[in-house]
């Protein structure tokens, strides 16, 4: 049992490295990849808008497949070997209908792996007793090490080498998942009238009104970063670089997230990681020393791992059991799809008519506003308490 156990954590940690690292290996670069075959970032962002539609589309669908089916492992394993052959022939072409037309199709398989990928480990630890930071630690190791590689690889051996690494990393993931047990399904049937119940939870609707604002800015970072950087210029190697430090400063506090992550506080940990997303964007529009920006992505540790961390426990904590893999989706479909509809499209005519230091002052005063309003949940939870 002992041996087992040890086995399924091993490879849960492989897993979570290597899936982030495919992410790291999408959001980040191609937009760069993109700006590379031509486009502006009007254009670009009209395509990572329409990614966004295809994953408020296909991240509940494939959410709720595996709350029906009450299966993970089967529909990662569909979705990790479509995102490698997809994700290869996305990196191969530079005509505009094909770039749209592929990059539609990995978003439609990758994007919803994450939310998947949380929830198997999430409740695999959870069912374990194990440390869900000391397992996700590995997710931001695997984003930080990959930005890294392929920030060097693009530059010694052109952008197709990253559609050549998602076949590789796909085929690995594949393997790894394959061996994972399935996380045990809720003895709670999944039914309509369950998922009435969460959506008409007060609680749930105020909280995802939260994400939906404070995840608008930071989906525009993540996207525009990799072009800002390269706009001021800095080489695709820097733009690894800041991703590397991006990640790498999530790991510390993923890994101690035991500590930190106390039950009833999730909600003064997000607000407090939405007013450092505020400073963050400000210095950042303030600096136009590429390299100063790259290091002040250190920041991302006050930022996204006690965002979304905190994020996870809470819903977690409030979402009926049988619906967790859904919840979880809705996370992650405000966080990255719907936001990022809207964070793309106009933040691609923003960075492309008023430039990037008015851009990053934009995203930091919204994320001031997502901060108050979060301080006022604060508050209000404090009342009913």
């Amino acid at each position: 049992m002992v041996t087992c156990l040890k086995k399924t954590t091993v490879l849960l940690k492989g897993y979570n490295f290597l899936f982030f690292g495919m992410l790291a290996m999408f959001i980040p670069f191609l937009p760069v990849y993109l700006q590379s075959a031509g486009l502006n970032t009007s254009e670009i962002g009209l395509i990572i808008a329409l990614g966004g539609i295809v994953t408020v589309i296909a991240q509940p669908l494939w959410g709720m497949i595996s709350d029906k089916l009450k299966t993970v492992r089967k529909i990662l394993l569909i979705l990790v070997a479509m995102t490698a052959v997809f994700g290869y022939f996305l990196y191969q072409v530079d005509s505009f209908l094909l770039l749209v037309l592929l990059a539609m199709f990995v978003y439609f398989f990758l994007m919803p792996l994450d939310p998947l990928t949380e929830s198997l480990t999430f409740t695999t630890t959870e069912t374990n007793g194990i440390s869900y930071g000391s397992v996700r630690t590995y997710g931001s190791l695997g984003y930080a090490v990959l930005s890294l590689v392929i920030g060097y690889l693009t530059d010694w051996f052109g952008m197709g080498v990253i559609g050549l690494s998602f076949v590789v990393i796909g085929i690995i993931c594949f393997a790894i998942v394959w061996n994972i047990p399935d996380v045990p399904a809720s003895s709670a049937p999944v039914t309509l009238s369950s998922l009435k119940q969460v959506l008409t939870n007060k609680e749930m609707i105020l909280f995802l009104v939260l994400i939906f604002i404070s995840s608008i800015p930071a989906r525009m970072n993540d996207t525009f970063l990799g072009i800002h950087i390269t706009t001021l210029g800095g080489a695709n190697n820097l733009v690894g670089i800041a991703f590397f430090i991006s990640g790498a400063s999530e790991i510390v506090v993923f890994a101690l997230s035991y500590m930190w992550l106390k039950q009833g506080k999730e909600l003064q940990l997000i607000t407090a990681a939405i007013f450092f997303y505020a400073l963050r964007f400000f210095l950042t529009g303030f600096i136009d020393d590429p390299k100063m920006i790259v290091m002040l992505q250190v920041l991302q540790m006050l930022t996204f791992p006690v965002y979304y961390t905190a994020a996870i426990q809470y819903l977690y904590r409030i979402m009926p059991r049988e619906w967790r893999s859904t919840g979880q989706t809705v996370l992650a479909l405000l966080f990255f799809g719907v936001s990022g509809i809207i964070s793309s499209y106009i933040g691609g005519i923003m960075y492309n008519d008023f430039g990037g230091t008015t851009f990053y002052y934009v995203i930091a005063i919204i994320s001031f506003i997502a901060a108050i309003y979060g301080t006022v949940l604060v508050l209000r939870s404090r009342k009913t308490a």
